[in-house]
């Protein structure tokens, strides 16, 4: 039993590092009985799909917070596909995404419904939030820097300490940034906070994306059984 919990241990570990082959090789350890405990069954019941239909947008997101699946976003604005792949590289989910949306008016209602309905799939996929680790990174891009702190409690609220110089990056409006980590925040039923620093805006906006991701990979990472908040509930 001992050796079990320290192989599941350290394939949990080797994970948040992205090191899958070391976290397979521990795997390989526990044996073909570990498939069936019921923490393992639960986690790879971790997903979940939203379908979110306005007269703006319609937003189809599939999500695996367990996948290995190569992920694919498509919501016609070319740098926040760049973006939210960042945030599914780096938090270790598998995600599909897509959205038809009014871009012939501008982009905010294809940014702020894509990030209302990945926070939905997000808090839907987490469930009752059991052995999560509920807290969540401070990432570097050359100049910039993004620090996020994230709380899975289930109470949304947002903090962001940042500006950006440029109106947009391509056809992704800078200022819409903070308002995709509120719609976020919204949609997930989590409090975020976001500091960023920098000179070029394309960097400050893909670290805090990245950090981001970073700080959910670490939040979402089941490390037992029990609901981590004295209430016995998230909420």
């Amino acid at each position: 039993e001992a050796v079990s919990t320290i192989a599941a241990s350290a394939a949990r570990l080797a994970r948040l590092e992205g090191l899958e082959a070391h976290a397979r090789a521990a795997e390989i350890r526990l044996g073909p009985s570990a498939a069936q405990t019921p923490s393992e069954l639960r986690v790879r019941r971790r997903r979940a799909r939203v379908v979110r239909e306005t007269q703006e947008t319609k937003v189809d997101v599939t999500l695996d917070l367990d996948g290995r699946a190569p992920s694919s976003v498509s919501t016609g604005v070319g740098f926040y596909d760049h973006m939210l792949e960042q945030v599914a590289q780096h938090s270790g989910v598998s995600l599909t995404l897509t959205c038809a949306g009014d871009l012939e008016i501008d982009p905010h209602h294809t940014v702020e419904d894509c990030a209302l309905a990945l926070g939905e799939a997000l808090k839907r996929a987490l469930g009752e939030r059991r052995g999560i680790a509920r807290f969540g990174f401070v990432l570097p891009m050359d100049e910039a820097e993004a620090q996020v702190s994230l709380d899975l409690g289930g109470r949304p609220y947002l903090v962001f300490k940042g500006a950006f110089k440029q109106a947009a990056l391509g056809a992704y409006p800078t200022e819409m940034t903070e308002h995709v980590f509120r719609s976020l925040s919204q949609g997930m039923g989590a409090a975020i906070h976001v500091s960023v620093t920098g000179d070029n805006d394309h960097h400050k906006t893909e670290a805090c994306f990245k950090a981001f991701g970073r700080a959910l990979r670490q939040a979402i990472a089941v490390e037992g059984q029990s609901l981590p908040s004295t209430k016995g509930v998230i909420a």
